[in-house]
């Protein structure tokens, strides 16, 4: 069993599918790891490491050559894996939805295409799950790039100068990115408050010390979709929380927006008009900016300064922390494929329920029912 890791060729990806411990771990296996030069340098991570963990450092066209399996954090272009084994399997993220045209030439070139945003979110699944072990340092750095743009600080301080009033923040969408950016600015002495379309996340608000912010006497809206995903409101919820949301970001110094719906594009949670109404030198972060934005007016990699307030927002959060991203995104691959491996067969074999929520392509043909379902 041959596993092929190649340098990522994503614009901005400094992160890196493999660190060596999970080298070690799946040579332990029985498989071979054949690493592409350079591959960790921007996640700090030397080819002598991976050497020294038992990797063969070598070219991508050699690493590729003859690979049963290829690792990756963004699926690679099809061009780039010539020389794979037919039917090999590509395990990475491939944003399944936007990139129709990369899973239809997965498809074309006969490789087996294995998304780990489509992991479904059980509790066997959860060590395998990327999008919260990303989204979780996601929602840390949100509030720090925040924190490092805001011009004042975020505790109260007492000084004999007098004293400097603790920042305001507001958090909007309390998924695993929310919860940590409520953490984070908890820890930096902020006044945190935060907000869900999903009722049952007012306790977990309340538990992190954080005011939850709720649209009262709306009936029957829980927000909650499948697999623990906000789902798409009423009209009459989503004005009855614009109201809401207007009156309490007037106040703020902080807003971390993280809302996303699989599939579709970013909801937009703060309108220019909602902008005006905050102080000079306010931050907004969104986290979604990358899908379209939560936030109008924000632009991925860009600050934006709209009504004296700061909006910014990454393309690829989890980046930034490259070193941290990887070790957790390599962690979650061999969990995925370790609970698989079949000693016997000396390879993983997947199971339905988990193999067949995460496979895009298989025998030339686009396999996936979420897909197919959108006209595959």
């Amino acid at each position: 069993m041959r596993i092929a890791v190649l340098k990522e060729r994503a614009a901005g990806e400094a992160r890196v599918a493999i660190i060596p411990e999970t080298v070690k771990k799946f040579a332990a296996l029985g498989a071979t790891l054949a690493i592409e030069e350079g591959a960790g340098s921007s996640a700090s991570i030397s080819d002598q490491a991976y050497a020294d963990a038992g990797a063969e450092i070598t070219s991508a066209a050699n690493a590729v050559a003859g690979a049963d399996i290829i690792l990756a954090i963004q699926a690679p272009d099809v061009a780039d894996l010539s020389g794979a084994k037919p039917g090999a399997w590509v395990v990475a993220t491939f944003d399944p939805f936007g990139s129709r045209q990369r899973v239809e030439a997965y498809a074309s070139a006969g490789l087996e295409a294995l998304s780990m945003e489509f992991m479904p979110r059980i509790t066997r699944a959860q060590s395998m799950d990327v999008l919260s072990s990303q989204s979780n340092l996601a929602g840390y750095k949100a509030v720090l790039s925040a924190a490092d743009e805001y011009g004042r600080a975020f505790p109260m301080m007492m000084t004999a100068a007098g004293t400097i009033t603790a920042a305001r923040a507001f958090i909007m969408g309390v998924g695993v990115a929310g919860l940590q950016a409520i953490a984070t600015a908890r820890r930096l002495g902020a006044q945190v408050s935060a907000t869900d379309v999903r009722s049952a996340t007012k306790e977990q608000i309340q538990s992190l010390g954080a005011k939850p912010i709720f649209v009262e006497n709306v009936a029957g809206i829980e927000g909650e979709g499948s697999g623990g995903y906000a789902t798409e409101m009423s009209e009459e919820y989503q004005q009855a929380q614009a109201e809401l949301v207007s009156s309490h970001i007037a106040r703020q110094d902080i807003v971390i927006t993280t809302a996303l719906i699989p599939g579709r594009a970013a909801p937009r949670l703060i309108s220019d008009a909602q902008i005006a109404t905050m102080k000079p030198g306010s931050v907004i972060y969104d986290l979604a900016v990358a899908q379209g934005g939560n936030v109008e007016g924000s632009i991925p990699d860009q600050i934006v300064v709209k009504h004296g307030v700061k909006i910014m927002g990454y393309s690829n959060t989890p980046a930034h922390l490259a070193a941290d991203a990887s070790a957790l995104f390599s962690r979650n691959l061999y969990n995925f494929l370790s609970a698989f491996w079949d000693a016997d067969a000396g390879r993983p074999v997947l199971d339905e329920e988990i193999g067949d929520a995460v496979r895009l392509t298989r025998d030339g043909k686009i396999v996936n029912e979420r897909l197919l379902g959108q006209g595959g």
